[in-house]
């Protein structure tokens, strides 16, 4: 029995997994062999390639490409036109499928509108990536990063408010009230 929602237009390859409440919308294409979480919403025009894996409760938004490689955990938001890429020097004429590199979008992480996410990074649990940034290194945990190429300039809560840390290294998210800890450049929860 089938738990998900997909448009009449979605193409539903066999051999998918998708879970429970997951939407699928207008022209999408779902492959064969690739992992999709229950409550996800998959946005019109969406690819997702059959080793991609994605978690609970991400929202994948219009024409964004899951290539092989990339795994997003639970509670991800990609925005639209996002670009992933799974080859670092890809060309027409070379096959390098044997080269594919792992992308990993942790935990509560946000991807902007038209960010680019160079193959092979890690984005850290709950970081930020504004829109039109080009990632292209390691995001820790709770970053705020922009720009081409990005750069951070803040941390961010795990409600998406901006952290502002007093001189003992504390700051309270002004939406949730919950505090965080900056130590040795790396944020946690108190």
């Amino acid at each position: 029995m089938i738990h998900y929602h997909a448009h009449p237009t979605a193409v539903i390859d066999i051999g998918c997994k998708i879970g429970s409440n997951t939407k699928i919308w207008h022209f999408c294409h779902i492959m064969g062999g690739c992992i999709i979480g229950d409550n996800c919403n998959i946005g019109q025009n969406v690819v997702v390639s059959p080793t991609a894996i994605i978690g609970n409760n991400v929202k994948i938004q219009n024409n964004v490409s899951i290539y092989d490689g990339v795994i997003c955990e639970d509670d991800v938001f990609v925005g639209p036109s996002a670009v992933f890429t799974n080859v670092i020097n890809p060309r027409s004429s070379v096959s390098r499928k044997h080269e594919y590199r792992k992308t990993i979008v942790k935990k509560g992480v946000t991807i902007g509108a038209n960010a680019t996410i160079i193959c092979g990074v890690t984005l850290g649990e709950y970081c930020f990536i504004g829109a039109g940034a080009v990632v292209t290194k390691n995001i820790v945990p709770y970053a705020l990063v922009v720009g081409n190429p990005s750069k951070q300039i803040g941390w961010i809560s795990e409600y998406g408010i901006r952290l502002k840390f007093n001189e003992k290294g504390v700051a309270i998210c002004g939406q949730s009230s919950v505090e965080y800890k900056l130590v040795n450049g790396k944020v946690s929860k108190i």
